[in-house]
């Protein structure tokens, strides 16, 4: 039986590398292992974690996925422009240019929800739209890490936390002209984007988990006081089993568990399958187990360590070497998997995260069930860069 990496690398032997490359057939597993987990509440796709257009686009035809969760105001108002009607910011933004594109059309202003945690955020929408602008759609940031003592376990994101901080928030925005408050977001980065490596890891996950459930329905019982809530959401790839069955929540949230990038590969409850790759030529034969590879050095995001480089997969028996990592313009590999690698051969790469790897290419091959490969552009190959 052929291995699918072989299969991968020989449907697109006929490309230039560096070459992203998208398993469909893992694709649609990994789907259906999320809706699975989700448990019938709806996902929303996060499109900083795929950012390939035609990916989201045949997500959100499949049941049980419904909206978009972006990353930039820009990229928001470029996909409400696409025909997305249903477009939920999850970060602040103080782009100018882009809030005033935001406020010219009725058709972004009715799709786009903007992420707010302070009036701040309400102050500059305000100064840079002037007075009387048109009503924008916002979303209350709440603060889901877990708080024990002085520690503080998950993302460092909005300084709301508590039920008494999200009613004052929320009483502020519906006592402001010019805003909508119709949402809430809950994201719990120390369950979602922790693998489950230690039982210590475990405990901490289940009790933070049980505090937000309590949490999450006082914060929404205050903010309902004061607003019609369209949109409670949380999780995100990690934690769509743990967090779904809570029913004030009306969405979740995935995107990195379509791609499944090494950083899933140590999680408990789930197990995806990979199916975003890249492929590098092999360009030097410095020494009988070293293979020299052209380009490579597709280092993730998050705090510095081994556990944002890239793994080489195909052939099995490689490993980065310890000097020289994986590099800006070669990336050297060792291992007993060089031997037969000859000057020209390809290796096959994961990336520690899932759309971080197409800011780094204009165009992935997406590659079907039977190894027929079609090539579609990346955010960057449409020319749209967000950052």
């Amino acid at each position: 039986m052929v291995d699918r990496r072989a299969q991968l690398l020989s449907a697109t032997a006929h490309l230039e590398a560096p070459l992203g490359i998208v398993d469909d057939d893992a694709l649609a597993a990994n789907a259906d292992d999320l809706v699975r987990r989700a448990g019938g509440v709806p996902i929303r796709v996060a499109t900083k974690s795929v950012r390939v257009r035609s990916v989201v686009e045949e997500v959100l035809r499949r049941p049980g996925f419904a909206g978009v969760m972006t990353y930039s105001l820009a990229e928001s108002v470029w996909l409400a422009d696409l025909g997305h009607d249903d477009v939920l910011l999850a970060y602040p933004s103080v782009s100018r240019a882009s809030l005033h594109d935001l406020a010219a059309e009725e058709h972004r202003l009715a799709a786009i929800t903007v992420m707010v945690d302070s009036t701040d955020h309400l102050d500059l929408v305000d100064a840079v739209l002037g007075a009387g602008h048109p009503t924008i759609r916002v979303c209350l940031d709440v603060d889901a890490s877990l708080r024990l003592g002085p520690l503080h376990l998950g993302a460092r994101r909005s300084p709301v936390h508590t039920a008494e901080e999200a009613e004052r928030l929320a009483r502020a925005v519906a006592e402001r002209p010019g805003f909508a408050l119709v949402g809430l977001m809950f994201y719990d980065a120390q369950i979602a984007g922790v693998p489950d490596s230690s039982p210590a890891v475990r405990l901490m996950k289940r009790r933070s988990a049980a505090e937000l459930v309590d949490r999450r329905a006082a914060v929404v019982a205050a903010v309902g006081r004061h607003a019609e809530l369209e949109v409670v959401n949380a999780g995100g790839t990690g934690s769509l089993h743990v967090v779904g069955d809570d029913p004030v929540l009306t969405e979740l949230t995935a995107g990195s568990g379509l791609f499944a990038p090494t950083l899933f590969d140590g999680y408990a409850g789930f197990s995806p399958r990979p199916a975003g790759y890249y492929a590098l030529d092999v360009v030097r034969r410095p020494a009988a187990d070293l293979a020299t590879l052209f380009s490579g050095g597709f280092i993730a995001s998050g705090p510095t360590g081994a556990s944002r480089a890239p793994t080489p997969v195909w052939p099995d028996g490689l490993a980065l070497t310890r000097a020289e990592g994986a590099g800006e313009v070669q990336t050297p590999v060792r291992g007993a998997g060089a031997g037969a690698l000859a000057v020209g051969d390809r290796v096959l790469m994961r990336h520690a995260k899932a759309g971080e790897m197409c800011e780094r290419l204009a165009e992935v091959a997406r590659v079907d069930a039977d190894g027929t490969a079609r090539v579609v552009p990346t955010y960057r190959g449409e020319g749209r860069v967000f950052g």
